[in-house]
């Protein structure tokens, strides 16, 4: 089942500003730690854990953009929306300026552009007469 009308990406802003304000937390600070087989150990941050469910997200975006009808574009233009305020963040609020911001905010435009290039297609697609691409002539 799909969100409609909701831009899942808004979920990690809302998680960046939380940890940021709220907490007051490190983006670099370590959640927890991992052993690997080399002996090496990996150290998973708090941004790490973002930008890992950012890209999660960004995946059920990218499928719920294939969808076509009034509602995806609906869906579309929050996602935009999203962008627009992440990209004002990061610009105008000190604690947005870190690098995993800096990820996330890529991630939004991934989902902006990807998001409305992959419907515009799915629309040309769905769009044929009598077995013709009318876009093609």
């Amino acid at each position: 089942m799909y969100l409609v009308g909701f831009p899942l990406l808004l979920i990690p802003l809302a998680l960046y500003n939380i940890i940021a304000f709220l907490f007051g937390l490190g983006f670099g600070d370590t959640v927890f730690t991992v052993p690997m087989m080399s002996g090496a150990t990996l150290s998973v941050s708090t941004g790490d854990l973002l930008i890992i469910l950012s890209i999660l997200l960004l995946f059920v975006e990218i499928l719920k953009a294939t969808r076509f009808g009034v509602k995806s574009i609906v869906d579309h233009l929050l996602s935009f929306v999203v962008f627009v305020v992440a990209l004002g963040e990061f610009l105008m609020v000190q604690q947005a300026a870190t690098s995993t911001f800096l990820l996330f905010l890529v991630i939004c435009a991934i989902d902006v552009v990807g998001g409305f290039s992959i419907s515009i297609r799915a629309a040309a697609r769905d769009y044929t007469v009598d077995g013709t691409h009318p876009i093609a002539h």
